[in-house]
């Protein structure tokens, strides 16, 4: 019984590590991707555009937005985890952290590994806090919600979010480009590859989260220990759907 309570414990422990690393991680990896200027994945690319309207922080305005999409889970009756809650706060803030600290490069030879190396980086942050299963983030959560009232399919959601999101974002002054067009391709693939790197397997022998068990699920992207599983990406319906459509 001992032993079973420590497993339980430890498995506990990673998946909250595994969670906020993870949470961190991605924040930093947005912020690096600003850094570089070469383009911002979609919703990104809106909360640079709000951000030029209003003079808020890039960060500040993630919160925001975060926060409003989270209200839309309402009447679609999504559950949120600790997952969604902290990924409202955390990310903007480790977005705006990340900003602070790492200085504006100029150099082109400079802004294009930055690029990689911050896709790369979202990869493994996506991996990270969707493998803990405590929740979809607030955006792949509207995405699951709009799947199942809607009854379209989680590829056709997802496009037209982010393309409306893509769009606005771009209008209002956000920055697409190169990265947006990295991300979109590589995200996905990078996103599968982690999770079964980072890949916690459940009590009782049940199988670790995949990217495929997510979508599945409905997203949930977007995770709480087994109800409200996302991926987030920004969750796993989140990162396996940014390999196919974000």
């Amino acid at each position: 019984m001992s032993s079973v309570r420590g497993r339980s414990g430890s498995r506990l422990t990673r998946r909250l590590v595994q969670l906020y690393v993870g949470l961190v991680l991605y924040g930093a990896s947005a912020g690096l991707m600003v850094r570089a200027e070469l383009g911002l994945d979609p919703w990104d690319v809106l909360h640079q555009g709000v951000a030029e309207r209003t003079g808020l922080s890039i960060g500040t305005v993630a919160i925001i937005v975060g926060a409003a999409v989270l209200l839309l889970w309402v009447p679609m009756r999504q559950r949120p985890g600790l997952g969604t809650v902290s990924n409202v706060f955390l990310v903007g803030l480790s977005m705006d952290g990340a900003l602070w600290l790492v200085p504006e490069p100029r150099a082109m030879a400079v802004r294009v590994p930055l690029l990689v190396f911050a896709v790369v980086l979202n990869g493994v942050a996506t991996g990270l806090y969707i493998s803990g299963r405590f929740g979809a983030g607030p955006r792949d959560g509207l995405m699951t919600g709009l799947h199942k009232l809607t009854g379209r399919s989680i590829r056709l959601v997802r496009t037209c979010i982010e393309i409306a999101v893509l769009a606005t974002g771009f209008v209002l002054g956000g920055s697409a480009g190169a990265g947006t067009v990295l991300y979109a391709l590589a995200i996905g693939p990078l996103s599968q590859f982690f999770l079964r790197i980072f890949a916690i397997p459940g009590p009782d022998g049940e199988p670790p989260v995949t990217a495929s068990s997510v979508v599945a699920r409905g997203g949930g992207q977007e995770g709480a220990e087994p109800a409200e599983r996302e991926p987030e990406r920004r969750a796993a319906g989140g990162a396996e759907e940014r390999a196919a459509g974000t």
